[in-house]
């Protein structure tokens, strides 16, 4: 669905994450940032990704990751997402779509006959200069960190 494409500058991100405190791609340059998007905050997959994430999150940071999700939910309901499955990373809210429009990730979904608007699961892995490393489009929510480290 996304337009984007390895080797792409990865598009600005101003959004705000569950604390309501400005995230922006500019505040990581020189370090490489994990940026995955799912659909909803509380949802089996999405909770399995996320745990999966935070079950391997010291592994990440080792090897240089910073951690970022993104969903439509409200900072509040992040906060509950956050609490619930003790997540150490942030979660940005965007629910003026701005952030999952500018990486192509929103859009037409059809499950079980419905057709209706949402995220596409798509993992972004973007360098320390801000390029675009790695898209993830095809996420396995349970073993979602070896896709990100692949050496």
């Amino acid at each position: 669905m996304s337009k984007l494409k390895i080797g792409d500058t990865a598009p600005a991100i101003n959004s705000f994450d569950q604390n309501n405190e400005l995230i922006t791609l500019e505040q990581f340059k020189g370090k490489k940032v994990v940026l995955y998007f799912y659909p909803k905050d509380m949802t089996p997959g999405c909770t399995v990704q996320s745990c999966n994430l935070r079950d391997n999150y010291q592994e990440l940071l080792a090897k240089g990751y910073v951690v970022l999700g993104c969903s439509v939910d409200s900072p509040k309901r992040h906060v509950k997402f956050i609490d619930k499955y003790d997540l150490p990373f942030s979660l940005i809210s965007d629910e003026a779509k701005k952030v999952v429009e500018d990486y192509g990730v929103w859009g037409l979904k059809k499950f079980m006959g419905r057709e209706y608007m949402g995220i596409s699961r798509t993992t972004f892995v973007i360098n320390e200069k801000g390029a675009i490393e790695d898209i993830i489009s095809k996420v396995d929510t349970k073993e979602h960190t070896k896709q990100i480290i692949t050496d």
